[in-house]
């Protein structure tokens, strides 16, 4: 049991979990066609968050074409290069399936407006957290 533990430790990135639900982000994701690969950007609302540890996922909604489009990413895979954060949201939910039936407006998330001191704090934090 402890070996699969220090693999699954091995295989998890700590840098990718600086978002949450209802944030809007941008996923950095790289395709292989062929020989060649290369970085895909899907920007997106992220609805839910499920399981933990190595299995964590993340679904992203978007519409494209006036047709919802989503997608699940595991947190820890390797083909995920970032998960930048374009937009904070405000909600109350941990799962937003109820925006799948918004159209428009509608289906829109309030943003989260930080305070200037609650940002100097949150950014000293992150950088005594990386040294």
């Amino acid at each position: 049991m402890n070996e699969i533990k220090a693999i699954e430790a091995a295989q998890m990135k700590s840098e990718l979990d600086n978002f949450k639900v209802g944030d809007t982000v941008k996923v950095h994701f790289k395709i292989v066609e062929g020989k060649t690969e290369r970085i895909q950007i899907y920007e997106g609302l992220v609805i839910a968050m499920k399981n933990s540890g190595v299995g964590k996922t993340f679904t992203v909604r978007k519409n494209s074409y006036g047709v919802g489009v989503e997608r699940v990413f595991p947190i820890h895979s390797p083909r995920i290069a970032r998960v930048e954060r374009v937009r904070p949201g405000r909600v109350r939910r941990a799962k937003l399936y109820y925006i799948r039936d918004k159209i428009g407006k509608a289906a829109k998330i309030k943003e989260l407006i930080i305070k200037k001191a609650s940002k100097v704090k949150a950014m000293e934090i992150k950088t005594e957290s990386q040294a």
